[in-house]
């Protein structure tokens, strides 16, 4: 897909349903997986070859059954196990907001983007009703925790997005989550207008060829415009499995890649802190990433997913990056349960985190 803005007058087919307690249960899962397996004997043996491809054909057919296009994980930066096409470039949805996180450290470390900046020092407004006062009080910071206080209509909001958006004015800008498509669409116009760059061309020159992205290329990505219910474009990235899971390895480096500083090590702890606020459901949202609560007692992770069927999921403690992926331009027909069975079948039949090996190859 070539980049290019796009104007349409429906709801977007490419926003994001977020089910929330769906998506703790697989990393809660997958967490608690973690430390059983980090208990048991250092000297407990490694599969055999046979038993190895065995368990791996166990995998590939349920993930083949339930509909998955490509499931891989890493391991100390390793390909620990790898079911689809991992080149092949899906539409990341919702996933491109930690994207464009990156990007946001990146420029704020240079001074070029303030995140205590508010809408009105930007002159960020929208299509009638425009914005109150007070909602321009919402700063940088406030629209990267998606908590601006701006209910104003978006680009990208399925049904049950509208359905959940508070009435404009009902909260001040800072006190309360809402996950919200305004926020984010908003954020890529600050970027573009604060740095003169294009989203897809800085996000290539900055972060996919240094940390040597295989598949991306700016014209992978597209804007897209509604005009009737906002000025903002949403922007969406098709992104190989392959070049999302680097994305995940960057983060698990501390922003760091050969030696390179790429995003600073300092967002990527300030955008993965838990900030309370009140929240009506689903897990803490810090910069454009979901984090896992604390009280897990796991180590620090977090993730994000696009479109309920697409996931990211970093758990730096233990160098491992799990990405799940569907082809979203075909009907699909996937719950949220069979993703969550596979990952868990997955990391206990791999048995891949008691040891902390990043050879490649199935661990202890």
């Amino acid at each position: 897909m070539n980049r290019q803005q796009v104007n349409v007058n429906t709801t977007n087919v490419f926003a994001v349903i977020i089910q929330h307690s769906a998506v703790i249960n697989i990393l809660m899962i997958v967490l608690f997986l973690i430390g059983c397996s980090e208990s048991e004997s250092p000297g407990a043996q490694s599969l055999s070859v046979s038993e190895k491809s065995e368990v791996e054909d166990r995998i590939a057919n349920k993930a083949n059954e339930i509909g998955t296009a490509v499931l891989l994980i890493q391991k100390g930066g390793q390909v620990v196990f790898s079911f689809g096409d991992i080149s092949k470039k899906y539409m990341c949805h919702s996933i491109r907001k930690p994207l464009l996180g990156g990007l946001y450290g990146i420029y704020q470390e240079r001074g070029i983007i303030d995140i205590e900046l508010t809408l009105a020092d930007l002159e960020i407004d929208d299509i009638e009703p425009s914005l109150t006062q007070e909602e321009q009080q919402a700063n940088i910071q406030d629209l990267l925790l998606s908590r601006s206080g701006v209910y104003h209509e978006a680009g990208g909001e399925v049904h049950a997005m509208i359905d959940a958006r508070p009435q404009r004015g009902s909260h001040e800008p800072g006190t309360y989550f809402y996950y919200n498509n305004w926020d984010f669409n908003a954020l890529g116009t600050i970027f573009r207008m604060r740095t003169g760059e294009d989203i897809f061309k800085a996000f290539d020159n900055e972060i996919a060829k240094p940390i040597g992205m295989k598949d991306f290329v700016p014209s992978d990505g597209t804007y897209v415009v509604e005009e009737n219910r906002s000025i903002h474009p949403s922007y969406f990235f098709r992104m190989s499995s392959r070049d999302l899971a680097l994305f995940g390895e960057l983060y698990i480096n501390g922003g760091a890649w050969n030696g390179q500083q790429i995003v600073p090590i300092a967002w990527i702890d300030e955008s993965t802190l838990i900030r309370p606020v009140e929240n009506p459901g689903g897990d803490p949202y810090g910069y454009l990433w979901r984090i896992v609560p604390d009280e897990i007692g796991y180590g620090h992770a977090y993730y994000h997913t696009g479109l309920g069927v697409h996931l990211l999921f970093v758990i730096p403690d233990h160098s491992l990056v799990i990405v799940h992926r569907v082809d979203t331009d075909i009907p699909f027909d996937i719950k949220w349960y069979e993703i969550k069975q596979l990952i868990e079948y997955a990391v206990t039949e791999l048995n891949l985190l008691n040891n902390g090996s990043s050879s490649g190859s199935l661990s202890k």
